[in-house]
């Protein structure tokens, strides 16, 4: 909801460069930090009730943010929403592995993922509908976003504890009631002595459990990729896409309205190609299916850093000869106007400036925007008030210049989410719920969630910045270079863990060779569990 509510709250508080990118990463920074906690309450507490805390978290946020009155109040409000972003999004992939039967847990957590990007679809919905509302609408956009958590605190209240968090409680038949109803069968003896076993067999490890997933080889080898897996998946940039979608398409050449809108493009092509993923990741499995979205995703950023690159070299022209008036009718002597800025590319990277234009956009003059007046005018000159402007048919464009090549960057954003949603979406979750032994599995969980918000914090905070330092081109190529190399690291590292149980999967990280995720060793084969339900299911 952040993409499209930061263009009316940026109006509305008059945010700097700085505090635009703190605002959006204030929860991305909280969720880092407090999915590190997450693993001790999930633990501690249990599965359920983590999630049930993270959703009355959630709704405290959301009415905090609704009622800001200050930059400082909203930032508050976005922090809180963090922690409950933490909690549950490091134990809700947890909770779904842990119930699933082996032959469609891939299936369920990757449906989790399915339900966010239903959710991100949703908040384009609502954020384009109150767009029109530059005062208000950002408080309805990011008030409203309480509304889930309480739908999510009121399903769990009938949802059991993970079985196999209550057999490593001691409570065998309080877990052989919960397996029985949501395997809807009576015979479940099987699955809870190899539950047990499991258990069993981690309690004869003895010492801190960080300390002994360090200690155990199978394990610092299984977290390597499981955290190798979240930090690629952010460093692509995705979250460039869903916190500044509606900035990246104002860039481009859209004005605010049409931008907020549009981000129904990509999130609505995000929401559809999730279900890809559903039906592929028990098909294919989970190493080719990424491996594809790696190859799609590194093609969309390059599609993304052409069109903006092309946008660059051929910005539309400063006419020196033109002279411009303030309402004094004195000719204007100011620092946009008299600055030797050769194209409007280089007039809007100072962001006091905007760019009067007309038709196509040569041969328009760079002007001092207006502040508080939605960036559609300027201070003076042809584009000081609507009427003139209508008259002459010109333009004023504040943070984006016209050109051609606007197209390309509702392409590249579409087919970026196209490529990302079914598999660097919902597989990086989906495996770090399945290649840990149950004894690390909250910890190391844990540290991955941990990974996967710390880059979208570093990604968050700094891309504003990224784009006026290296340009908007040179930020696509780097995320293109970063996403080819979390390519490789999937290619040589990551083996295939469909079709197995979760006791199984940690065998495939057990094996003596270490030379590579596809060698024999790694990826022997583990016949599938001998579990009658697999067939019908």
């Amino acid at each position: 909801i952040v993409s499209g509510s930061m263009l009316l709250i940026k109006d509305y508080f008059d945010l700097s460069t700085i505090w635009q990118e703190v605002i959006v990463s204030g929860t991305v920074g909280a969720a880092a930090v407090f999915s590190l906690f997450a693993g001790f309450m999930c633990d501690f507490f249990g599965r359920k009730i983590t999630i049930m805390v993270a959703s009355v978290v959630f709704v405290i946020g959301a009415i905090i943010m609704g009622v800001a009155q200050s930059k400082e109040i909203l930032l508050v409000g976005r922090i809180v929403v963090g922690i409950g972003i933490g909690f549950a999004s490091m134990t809700v992939p947890v909770y779904v592995a842990e119930a699933s039967p082996p032959a469609i847990r891939g299936r369920l957590v990757t449906l989790n993922q399915l339900f966010i990007t239903i959710g991100i679809l949703i908040s384009s919905i609502i954020a384009g509908g109150f767009s029109s509302m530059k005062t208000t609408g950002w408080r309805y956009m990011l008030g409203l976003a309480g509304v889930p958590g309480v739908i999510q605190f009121i399903g769990f209240i009938f949802l059991p504890e993970s079985p196999r968090w209550l057999v490593m409680k001691g409570r065998d038949e309080q877990a052989e009631k919960v397996l029985q109803r949501i395997r809807g069968k009576l015979d479940v003896k099987s699955e809870i002595k190899e539950i047990r076993d499991a258990v069993d067999e981690d309690k004869k490890q003895e010492g801190f459990v960080l300390g002994r997933v360090i200690r155990t080889q199978h394990v610092r080898r299984a977290l390597f990729v499981g955290c190798g897996l979240q930090v690629f998946q952010q460093l692509c940039g995705i979250n460039t896409v869903i916190y500044y979608s509606a900035t990246i398409l104002k860039m481009a050449g859209f004005p605010s309205e049409a931008a907020i809108w549009l981000v129904l493009v990509p999130n609505g092509i995000n929401f559809l190609s999730t279900f890809i993923g559903v039906v592929l990741v028990e098909r294919l499995g989970r190493k080719k299916l990424i491996v594809i979205s790696f190859v799609g995703v590194v093609t969309a950023l390059v599609v993304l850093a052409v069109g903006f690159q092309l946008s660059a070299n051929f910005s539309p022209s400063v006419n020196h000869n033109v002279t411009e008036f303030n309402s004094s009718q004195a000719v204007v002597a100011d620092g946009c106007f008299e600055k030797n800025y050769d194209n409007c590319e280089q007039c809007i990277e100072n962001t006091n400036c905007g760019f009067c234009f007309a038709g196509s956009g040569d041969h328009g003059t760079c002007l001092r925007v207006q502040e508080h007046e939605e960036d559609t005018l300027s201070i003076y000159g042809r584009c000081r008030n609507e009427t003139e402007k209508a008259a002459l048919g010109l333009t004023f464009s504040h943070g984006y210049c016209p050109t051609d090549y606007t197209w390309m960057a509702v392409l590249g954003l579409a087919l970026f989410v196209f490529a990302f949603a079914p598999g660097l979406g919902p597989m990086p979750w989906t495996i770090n719920s399945e290649i840990y032994p149950m004894w690390a599995r909250s910890t190391c969980n844990s540290m991955a969630t941990g990974a996967n918000w710390i880059c979208n914090l570093l990604v968050s905070l700094f891309f504003l910045t990224l784009t006026e330092t290296i340009t908007k081109y040179g930020a696509f190529w780097l995320f293109a270079a970063v996403c080819f190399v979390g390519l490789l690291f999937t290619i040589t590292f990551l083996p295939e863990t469909k079709n197995k149980t979760l006791e199984q999967v940690e065998e495939l990280f057990k094996a003596k060779n270490k030379r590579g995720a596809d060698n024999l060793a790694y990826e022997k084969e583990i016949p599938p569990p001998n579990n009658s339900s697999n067939t019908k299911l």
